[in-house]
Order: structure tokens, then sequence, then C-alpha cells
């Protein structure tokens, strides 16, 4: 026994039965869709067809962070079992919810004076946020303390490259990270916008790329120019998509091919409900331990 629990969110874009054979415990990120209040449950309520076909139909899709009092709740399981808490949060850059998890680590500080809650932002999101917490239970794992633990994850948080791409535009435009003009020709040219995870955390378009098949040699080329090792990176590699599962595979069939020594098959995986009210479908992204965001 570790003597302390490591937490995340449902954003991590795991799947529950990957986190609990990991031992990480976790809470659920909520969103609407047309005023009715659903989990980000790893798609329990609505699978992710069943979303994005209610999304394309016109459904209005809201997300919404972890609230203080919900964290409260969570921590507060673990902590009056005797247990410190090391929770990693989804990126601050993206959602506030770093915010609500510290004010609830403080709450938490007067009720249990001899307990720990300690927070750590990933900088991370989806498998990305996932490919971290992963790291930091094989750590654990391997006997790592809670606070050696912290800290390893705040000097290595941005180790974690995030690369996505993606061939439906039509939900960045409706949320302002494409302007319909864009939108339009880019539909026209086949144009699918590359995007990444800058060091604050924040997603930001990186190269418009024409052509999927473009894309996917993008990744590939990104990967060996910024992967621990380049071609002989022996890390894992996390694949995640919103409902273009044959393109996701053709990622990682090229990755497998191509870097000999990776840890494992690449793992591929499903966007969740709170990156994908914002993505929409047809959207890949990649995630592999590289060099430091910058």
């Amino acid at each position: 026994m570790s003597g302390f629990v490591l937490s995340c969110c449902s954003t991590v874009d795991l799947t529950a039965e990957a986190l609990e054979a990991r031992d990480i415990k976790y809470i659920y990120f909520n969103y609407e869709l047309d005023g009715k209040p659903c989990k980000d449950d790893f798609g329990r309520t609505n699978s992710p067809a069943e979303l994005y076909s209610k999304m394309l139909a016109g459904a209005d899709a809201k997300t919404s962070q972890v609230s203080t009092g919900d964290y409260v709740e969570h921590f507060e399981k673990f902590l009056s079992q005797g247990l410190d808490v090391l929770h990693a949060t989804l990126s601050s850059g993206i959602s506030g919810t770093y915010n609500s998890a510290v004010a609830a680590q403080r709450l938490l500080a007067e009720k249990y004076p001899e307990r720990k809650v300690v927070i750590v932002d990933s900088l991370a999101a989806s498998a990305g946020y996932g490919l971290f917490v992963d790291h930091l239970a094989d750590l654990r794992d391997e006997g790592m303390g809670i606070d050696e633990l912290a800290a390893w994850g705040l000097e290595h948080r941005l180790e974690v490259q995030h690369w996505f791409f993606s061939t439906d535009l039509t939900f960045f435009i409706r949320g302002g990270r494409i302007s319909k003009a864009a939108g339009v020709v880019g539909g026209l040219l086949k144009i699918c916008p590359m995007m990444d995870v800058e060091p604050d955390g924040s997603l930001a378009v990186k190269e418009k790329i024409r052509t999927k098949q473009r894309a996917i040699k993008r990744d590939l080329q990104l990967m060996e120019e910024l992967a621990q090792g380049g071609l002989d990176y022996s890390g894992k590699v996390f694949i995640s998509n919103s409902e273009c599962i044959d393109d996701a595979r053709a990622v990682a069939s090229e990755i497998e091919a191509a870097f000999k020594k990776i840890d494992g098959p690449v793992r591929v995986s499903d966007i969740g409900a709170t990156i994908g009210c914002h993505t929409g479908p047809g959207t890949v992204a990649l995630f592999f331990w590289g060099k430091p965001r910058a």
C-alpha cells in the first residue's frame, strides 16, 4: 500500500476499466445536451455515436467543470479512510477545474489537518492527460511517494506531446476556433487543421494541412522530430478519436511500423464528451512523451 490515492477526472479519455486496472480513482466531468445534465462517464450516458448524432442534429452542447463541492465529496471518501490524495486535473488552459480542486483542498485541510491533498495541474488534455496519469501510476507502483510523485509531475508534464487533426470543421466553426469563411474554404479544399496543446495548456491551431493522408504523414513527422529518442522512442503512445476509428487506426498502424521500440501496441480510445462537445466528430489526437513543449 502506498498510503495515498492517485486520482484524476474522466476527461483522461481512457476507459473506466483501464483506470480501475491501474488503481486510479476518478471523478466525472459534466455536460449538457439541450439543457439536460449529463455525466462525462466514458460514454455510458451517451455513446460517442449518440453524442455526435445529437450534436449534428442541432443539439446545444455545453460543458461544465467539476464543482468544488463534488471534489470535496470525492476527496473525503479517501481522507476519511486515512489515505492521502494526489489528484491530477485537466489542463487549466482548457478548464477552471484546477481552481475548483484547489478550493476543495483548502476546505478539507481544516477538517483533516493530519491528511494531505495534493493537486497537480497536468497542462494536458484528452488521452494526453491519460498518458500523464498512466505514467504517474507507473512511478507510484515503483514506490515513489506522494510528494516526490507530485514534484515529478510538475517537472515533466510539458513533455507530453499532443497533436490533433480534424477532418470535420463544423464544431470548430461553431466554437469560434475557425471563422465561418475559413471553414467553408477549408471544407472545399479538404483542409485538416493540425493543433497542439501549448505550454500554458491551451489548444492552438499550428498548421493547416490539405487532405487527411497528409495530416497522417505529418503526425509521423512530428513524432519522429519530437519524441524522446526519435525513431528509437520506447515509451507508450496513446491515440484518441471522435467517431473516426478507421483514421485513428491508420495513424496507429503507421506509428507501429515506423517506431519499432514503443512500449506495447498503440492504445486507441474514444475522445470523451467534454472534449468531444468542442471538437465534434472527425478528430484524431496523438500523444507521446517528447521534447518539452515550448
